[in-house]
């Protein structure tokens, strides 16, 4: 089945309130919940894969306050979340909501389950309604509500369950169909965007610098875009194109996982892989001269070659996705905006491929926001650096002879390669926080 841009956006490109991991767990129990609309249930119980747990593990949860936790996200999810929304659905909690929340996690009627040896993305949320149990399980990617039972009996007229299966069911052929393109096929599909895509693309760009903007007025999470934006003005740091990548798309995420309650326009899956999607490229078009749609189709190339790093390296792993798969996007999309050809723009993702292959991802937290900003700037620099002739050569570690084969290449190294560094991730942060609990 082939796919058209249109459709591929449509499937990869979407707002997301929050980091994705704990809002795929507030889903999973607001859909649960959902069955049993004006009731509390008595409690809950969710089983999560490794990488749910260890990218929901520390995180702030927008609209808290500050709160963390995969059991948070549980209760709220269940008392105020609204899974119709998606990866909005906790768009409605209030303050109150949030207090109902901690008081039932208080009162320990919610259960954290990690399974261990789970591959890809799993959400399983049991809520007991006295004597009813409805049971709600999310796979294969973060809104992907694959059943609700009752009782162990299906509920097959779920509305809810229909309309994701049916939105989602195409994200794996999707996979599928795109490890099969080459950048030159995707660098074609941009000829087809019409005007629907154009205002869409357009509108990620205003999610995403709504965030920004945020991030740097309030300097939220670490300050990361705050204090490169101060160390410009006092002249210290120079302000070019690659800062001003930086601080925007670091004060982006300052903001994200700060725990502001402000949706971000996520690709392939991750709010932080919309913004250093979208942000750097937006950055660039401020220095140099280019015209609206040229931007628009820049990002539009961003988002597919994102999606098809994605496809190759799985939603979730020990590699950092925002640094070789949207960094990966972010640079061909720059190199577009630039005027570069295909040629340079497969430069461009093995020039950043090279520089940072080795990033690992240690769970979403504020300190996201200093990786997005090395993305950022890393992104804009391999462009720079293949529009002027200097690319890596193919002999060199684990460069393909090709940018499709340099992308696989991060696959491999994603999906077999680093399952021992995954799980040991998971376990230093395991020790970090259960040895915070105790004291």
């Amino acid at each position: 089945m082939a796919y058209t841009v249109k459709e591929i956006l449509h499937l990869e490109v979407a707002p997301a309130l929050g980091c994705t991991e704990p809002v795929a767990i507030a889903l999973a129990t607001a859909a649960a919940a959902s069955i049993f609309k004006d009731e509390t249930p008595d409690h809950i119980e969710i089983w999560v894969d490794p990488n749910i747990y260890k990218n929901g593990l520390a995180v702030i949860i927008p609209g808290t306050g500050g709160l963390n936790g995969l059991d948070t996200a549980a209760a709220l999810g269940a008392l105020c979340g609204d899974a119709s929304l998606g990866l909005e659905a906790l768009e409605p909690i209030t303050e109150e909501g949030v207090e109902r929340a901690c008081k039932f996690k208080e009162e320990s009627r919610v259960t954290v389950h990690l399974l261990a040896d789970q591959k890809g993305i799993y959400v399983k949320a049991l809520l007991t309604f006295k004597e009813h149990q409805v049971e709600a399980i999310i796979e294969g990617v973060h809104d992907n509500i694959t059943g609700i039972t009752m009782d162990g009996e299906p509920i097959t007229d779920s509305p809810l369950v229909k309309a994701k299966q049916a939105q989602k069911a195409d994200v794996f052929k999707l996979e599928d169909f795109i490890k099969k393109l080459t950048l030159d096929d995707l660098i074609d599909m941009i000829s087809d965007l019409d005007d629907d895509d154009f205002a869409f693309l357009k509108e990620g760009i205003t999610y995403n610098m709504r965030l920004a903007d945020y991030g740097l007025k309030h300097g939220s999470g670490l300050g990361v875009g705050l204090t490169l934006e101060r160390l410009a003005r006092l002249k210290i740091l120079t302000r070019d194109m690659i800062l001003s990548a930086r601080i925007i798309t670091s004060a982006a995420s300052d903001a994200r996982m700060g725990g502001i309650k402000l949706p971000a326009m996520s690709s392939g899956g991750s709010g932080n892989h919309g913004l250093t999607a979208i942000l750097p490229i937006y950055a660039v078009s401020k220095f140099i001269d280019c015209d609206e749609k040229t931007l628009l189709e820049a990002i539009a190339l961003s988002h597919l070659v994102t999606a098809y790093v994605k496809a190759q390296t799985g939603r979730l792993s020990a590699v950092c996705g925002c640094s070789v798969a949207a960094g990966a996007g972010a640079t061909a999309g720059t190199t577009y905006l630039m005027g570069g050809t295909s040629s340079q723009m497969a430069g461009a993702i093995t020039n950043i491929t090279e520089d940072l292959a080795g990033i690992i991802c240690d769970g979403a937290k504020s300190g996201c926001a200093l990786k997005l900003a090395t993305a950022a700037g890393t992104a804009v620099q391999a462009a720079l650096f293949a529009i002027h002739g200097v690319n890596v050569h193919s002999t060199d570690g684990i460069i393909g002879t090709s940018p499709e084969q340099t992308m696989q290449n991060i696959g491999t190294l994603s999906t077999q390669g680093m399952i021992d560094t995954d799980r040991t991730i998971l376990k230093i942060m395991l020790e970090k926080h259960f040895a915070s609990a105790s004291n």
